[in-house]
């Protein structure tokens, strides 16, 4: 706190009256970090007519947030790992949750759309939510190894972002999620919706 309190010039008790400790200040950044996910999944969702295509853009957001925007893709990290959460106050654990909860619901909203449509049924025993975590943690979980493993070529995963896009591409086939394209069809859209986003951020 003395560290960051004379980086901004600020006197450390004019630090301490908006942020009682350091993990406060680390969940107030994922909360800026967590909005700009929910505004890159937002514009995504609404990109494309299909839902299989905006399933597909909210994929590509999630390829742009954690590779483009690598600053808010550590903090959010820092956030989901130790204790920084819980050791922050209840007002901040609370806003955590709703944004999250917002994030979530723009990406079951897609799902709830193609089951409506007819271009996906879901299994029984699967909400749209838990539909979504599946997704959720191939992307998130495959995120973090590629931040956080320098040794990936050395062991054989040459293309990481494409293997992560041709299991998502292979869960939707295997989902039967209409309409059924090629992975080459799936891979050049998810380039064009790339530039488009990030025209968007900027």
């Amino acid at each position: 706190m003395e560290r960051l309190a004379a980086e901004m010039q600020f006197a450390k008790g004019t630090l301490y009256n908006h942020f009682p400790n350091k993990e406060e200040i680390v969940v107030a950044l994922a909360l800026e970090s967590l909005e700009l996910r929910r505004k890159l999944f937002e514009t995504a969702a609404i990109s494309r007519p299909r839902s299989r295509e905006r399933m597909a853009a909210i994929g590509c957001a999630c390829d742009l947030y954690a590779s483009h925007f690598r600053q808010h893709f550590a903090i959010e990290e820092m956030l989901r790992s130790g204790a920084i959460l819980e050791k922050s106050s209840e007002i901040r654990q609370k806003l955590v949750q709703q944004f999250e909860q917002r994030i979530m619901a723009i990406v079951a909203g897609v799902v709830r759309d193609a089951v409506a449509m007819g271009d996906l049924q879901l299994p029984k025993e699967l909400s749209a939510e838990e539909f979504v975590f599946g997704f959720w943690a191939l992307m998130y979980g495959s995120q973090i190894l590629m931040a956080t493993s320098p040794a990936l070529v050395d062991i054989g995963v040459n293309q990481p972002q494409r293997s992560i896009r041709y299991h998502g591409w292979t869960l939707m086939n295997g989902y039967n999620w209409q309409p059924l394209v090629s992975y080459e069809q799936t891979d050049q859209l998810m380039n064009s919706l790339r530039e488009r986003l990030l025209k968007h951020d900027h």
